[in-house]
């Protein structure tokens, strides 16, 4: 583990933040690349495309095999990507805190930083996803046939809105972890049980959506014990046996019949099962801590986690839509589709991922400018008030849960791609700092 260092009670000085960031743990980097990845190849295994005498067909042959589910007991990677999400942003924290000053509000900076760096690579596609359901539906595209494409290509967009709402918490979940850790991560486990406990007993799906913020923040706790040093420090064994007891418990809770054992059902709205679920993973991962980090001081280790890594959000976003626009070139061209789940269209799963991932970053070094980071604040400045920031929020965190809620459809694209802009402009904004006048 390189990082050692507990969040502090007190604002690090410069030289403590250099500090950190020379201590980067790059097996953070190579997770969050690699559950990137591993979404991509999951994606590509479960759309199959037939096209024959019979027309064309869409199955999932991945959903079709006889170890589906218990394989989503170790590929459901979304509890540890909010888990190393949880280590980054403990880190950028300090950092943020750091750079503040005595008249800079950190938590602003933070919210309308991250908000910034998360949906601006969000605003080209939600445009192009309205242009494109708008000329669909103006040619006169079956419906059905639309609307089963719009909910495939907006599926992965749950994680803008899930992801967005943890970022915002972060100063305000920082300070509970320093007083309180483990009381902390207690009361957000029983919350995540309670609304479990509404939704079954009332049957009604809805109320799970109270479960984005107890069930993906408890992973992002997890994140911040992870900075502090915690599971470094704690033996392989005891890692061993929490991960063990972690998996054992959601045997009998998934199979009583109220939460499904399939992890992947579990996911939207979240469920209890993926809070021990990220518990067993941050502790397996810290076990193989030290073969990872040897393969991280590889050249070419370093330069895959590089290449993909820094293109990673433009990657999620795009690769649906592009895996479907693939398909349909392809049928277009004539190309002759493998029997979907046959042993020739299993063969060509690697091809396919190393396209995707390729026209993926080609898409990404055509979209640079919509990756921008926030610049720094100059003296004198500070980020928007709280107000404009809660809007902006809004503005941007918004769509996609429109989408996770009601679906991508044409209606909810145009809402993205009007919002969307509006809460990045909002954010990107900045206001005098306090007891500076503007002249």
């Amino acid at each position: 583990m390189s990082t050692h260092q507990g969040l502090p009670e007190q604002a690090p000085t410069a030289a403590d933040v250099r500090g950190n960031i020379a201590k980067r743990d790059l097996v953070v980097d190579l997770i969050r690349t690699a559950c990137v990845v591993l979404v991509v190849f999951v994606h590509i295994t479960m759309v199959g495309v037939a096209a024959d005498q019979g027309g064309l067909r869409v199955t999932s042959p991945l959903q079709e095999l006889p170890w589906y589910v218990a394989a989503t007991w170790i590929g459901q990677v979304m509890p540890l990507f909010f888990v190393v999400g949880g280590f980054a942003s403990a880190v950028g924290w300090r950092s943020t805190v750091a750079r503040s000053g005595a008249d800079g509000s950190p938590a602003r900076d933070w919210v309308a930083t991250r908000l910034v760096r998360l949906y601006r690579p969000a605003v080209p596609l939600f445009v192009v996803l309205a242009l494109g359901l708008g000329v669909a539906t103006a040619v006169g595209t079956p419906p059905e046939l639309l609307a089963e494409v719009a909910f495939g290509i907006g599926s992965p967009l749950w994680f803008l809105a899930a992801y967005g709402i943890t970022q915002c918490c972060v100063p305000f979940m920082v300070r509970l972890h320093e007083r309180a850790p483990w009381r902390t991560l207690g009361v957000l486990l029983l919350l995540a049980g309670a609304v479990d406990a509404v939704r079954l007993a009332t049957g009604t799906a809805e109320v799970g959506l109270l479960n984005l913020g107890p069930v993906w923040l408890f992973a992002q706790q997890l994140g911040f014990l992870w900075a502090d040093g915690w599971f470094a420090r704690r033996p392989k064994a005891l890692l061993l046996a929490i991960a063990v007891a972690a998996y054992a418990l959601l045997v009998p809770m998934t199979s009583i019949g109220l939460w499904a054992p399939d992890m992947l059902q579990d996911l939207n709205p979240p469920m209890l099962p993926l809070a021990f679920l990220a518990i067993a993973q941050a502790c397996l991962v810290q076990l193989v801590h030290a073969p990872l980090t040897r393969l991280m001081r590889t050249r070419a280790a370093l330069g895959t986690v590089f290449v993909l890594g820094r293109d990673g959000m433009t990657i999620y976003l795009w690769h649906l839509p592009l895996f479907i626009a693939l398909n349909g070139v392809a049928l277009l061209l004539g190309v002759p589709f493998p029997d979907p789940g046959s042993g020739a269209w299993w063969a060509t799963r690697p091809v396919a991922l190393v396209v995707l991932l390729a026209v993926s970053l080609g898409i990404a070094r055509a979209l640079r400018w919509f990756d921008r980071p926030l610049p720094r604040l100059v003296p004198t400045t500070d980020r928007p008030a709280w107000p404009v920031v809660a809007v902006a929020a809004v503005c941007t965190i918004g769509p996609a849960f429109l989408v996770m809620q009601a679906h991508l459809s044409f209606g909810v694209a145009v809402v993205g791609a009007v919002g969307v802009p509006i809460g990045v402009w909002l954010l990107s904004r900045t206001a005098p700092s306090r007891g500076v006048r503007q002249i």
